[in-house]
């Protein structure tokens, strides 16, 4: 009885929701013993509790909404049209030699440009507006995406094809009915980790060229020195990742669960 219960116990104590909330308690807790100390001016280390009240001021005023909408939208927007577009086209590279010698080394070269490094042609091409900001995140993510896709598609075990062919399987339904299946969980899982350059991006377009956005607030609570709300905008920023990653995540239990 008595192991019985020791083995919950060591369940529950090692399940990872409760090691991952246990961490962060742990860090919220160094940080507000920390500044309780005023060992550290709060001009460098805010205390949990200016933050907070920094996260409520902003919410009564509409802002911490409006620039959470400006950002989300912006970063979904971008990422979802180049993951619309890298889908195809990573698996065409993956499944086409030719294809995939014509594209792969213009992709290479290009995604070793640093994608902010375009903000400027964007900007003289299409303003400053929404678009631009969408753009870049598009081309910031498009090629990572589509050569992780493509890496996928050429992993796919040979046996599986040669066999799907041999029982006379035509080409789109290897693709659908093999290929596919086999990729997905790749798929799923390079969108996981692509997500946080496309929020890497959306900041620093907000901080050149945006009248709302979080990494707006930020560049505006920097130049007054204010770390309670740069703070505070880091913190959104983290808990919005750490959400999305949730959610790639349980898609990848419902939609794969063959592969967990």
């Amino acid at each position: 009885m008595a192991s019985s219960r020791l083995s919950s116990w060591r369940r529950g104590v090692l399940h990872p929701w409760f090691l991952g909330v246990l961490g962060v308690a742990i860090v919220l807790m160094l940080w507000a013993a920390i500044s309780a100390t005023a060992l550290v001016d709060p001009l460098f280390l805010p205390s949990p509790g200016a933050v907070l009240a920094a996260g409520q001021s902003q919410a009564a005023q509409g802002l911490l909404w409006n620039d959470l909408v400006a950002s989300v939208g912006r970063v979904f927007g971008g990422f979802a049209l180049s993951a619309v577009v890298a889908l195809p086209l990573g698996i065409t590279m993956g499944t086409n030699p030719v294809i995939c010698r014509l594209l792969e080394p213009l992709m290479a070269l290009i995604r070793y440009m640093p994608a902010p490094a375009f903000i400027p042609l964007l900007i003289i091409y299409f303003g400053l507006g929404e678009l631009p900001k969408i753009l870049l995140i598009f081309i910031g993510t498009l090629f990572f995406n589509t050569l992780m896709i493509m890496d996928a598609v050429k992993f796919v075990p040979r046996e599986l094809i040669e066999t799907a062919l041999t029982l006379g399987g035509r080409q789109a339904q290897v693709l659908r009915r093999v290929i596919t299946p086999c990729i997905a969980p790749q798929v799923i899982d390079a969108y996981r980790i692509n997500m946080a350059s496309a929020w890497n991006l959306v900041i620093v377009a907000e901080l050149v060229a945006a009248s709302e956005g979080l990494g707006k607030r930020i560049s505006l609570a920097q130049r007054f020195l204010r770390t309670d709300e740069i703070f505070l905008g880091l913190i959104v920023i983290g808990l919005i990742g750490l959400l999305i990653d949730l959610g790639f995540r349980l898609l990848m239990r419902r939609a794969c669960s063959w592969a967990n």
